[in-house]
């Protein structure tokens, strides 16, 4: 009898156990197939682009200026906007927003409601819709800063007081900011609790431990969490459409206080506005490429800075 019952027991487990191997290889096959359908994607739409987008991209191309009505030319003056806008919209919001998280990780206290309140509102900020920017970025930055200043500084003349690349940049700014703050917070809090208890009980102050001992040890988080931030800033385009983006510019901005082209809103005008857009279809194509390109290299070089800073930090 006591034999009878063990082999029903060793069954029932048997099956239990096969059901479950069962389980976990389709489990595992479903996320290998959600994988590869992601590369297939990914493949696709960068073919398509490429394809579309051969013939027209050449040297003379990115190095031109537009001409004959925009269906014809070059796109030089987009593509040194986007660098731009880049680049003042990292030293803008990179540093705010690294400073940001080393206070809700590392001064905050666990309980604060300030550090809450802070939490809370970057969360939100995080799901704005990109246009509201926009039109944050035209009421505060364009009408109220440049006109003051205007009034102030150059006698009501206009010059602060309208679209430029300033304002679309410290735009951009706040739409990445959360972005920033996110990933650099969740990059500090991986370093190790002891790390920080045995800098500090050698003698180190708050800030050495945090300058000697943290920032270099979450570099790698911190450079992922820009990088993610300058890509996404390269290819918004509704924030910049009140506040600084341009149809159509014969010359590259001399200063913070112009106007510019842009590449992805060069992509939208191209294909809503154009006076031919089947016309224009290879430069949308081309034009694309090149926004993608200029984002892969952006991230390259980010990359680099950040494997840099990895070895000097051993």
């Amino acid at each position: 009898m006591e034999t009878v019952l063990n082999q029903t027991e060793n069954q029932f487990f048997s099956s239990k156990k096969s059901g479950s191997e069962t389980k976990g290889k389709f489990f595992i096959g479903l996320t290998q197939l959600a994988v590869i359908l992601i590369i297939a994607i990914l493949f696709i739409i960068l073919g398509i682009i490429i394809y579309q987008g051969r013939t027209k991209f050449s040297w003379e191309f990115i190095s031109s200026f537009p001409t004959n009505g925009m269906t014809e030319g070059g796109i030089l003056p987009a593509i040194i906007g986007t660098f731009i806008l880049v680049v003042v919209m990292s030293i803008a919001a990179v540093p705010f927003g690294t400073i940001t998280a080393l206070y809700l990780t590392e001064y905050a206290h666990e309980n604060s409601k300030f550090a809450a309140a802070v939490r809370f509102s970057v969360r939100t900020l995080a799901v704005v819709p990109s246009i509201i920017f926009g039109l944050f970025g035209l009421g505060f930055f364009i009408q109220f800063i440049g006109a003051g200043a205007d009034t102030v500084l150059n006698d009501g003349q206009l010059r602060w007081g309208q679209p430029n690349i300033l304002w679309a940049s410290l735009t951009m700014s706040l739409l990445t900011l959360p972005v920033i703050i996110v990933s650099v917070e969740e990059a500090l809090k991986t370093i190790p609790r002891e790390l920080r208890e045995a800098s500090l009980a050698l003698g180190a102050t708050k800030w050495q431990t945090i300058r000697k001992v943290i920032l270099p040890e979450s570099v790698s988080g911190i450079m992922t969490g820009t990088i993610l931030a300058v890509s996404r800033g390269a290819g918004e385009v509704a924030p910049i459409l009140f506040t600084g983006a341009a149809y159509y510019l014969a010359t590259l901005p001399g200063s913070l206080s112009d106007q510019f082209m842009n590449l992805g809103y060069h992509i939208y005008i191209m294909s809503t506005q154009s006076s031919d857009v089947e016309k224009t279809m290879p430069i949308q194509f081309a034009t694309t490429l090149v926004l993608l390109i200029l984002t892969l290299s952006l991230n390259v070089v980010a990359v680099i800075i950040r494997a840099r800073i990895r070895r000097k930090a051993k």
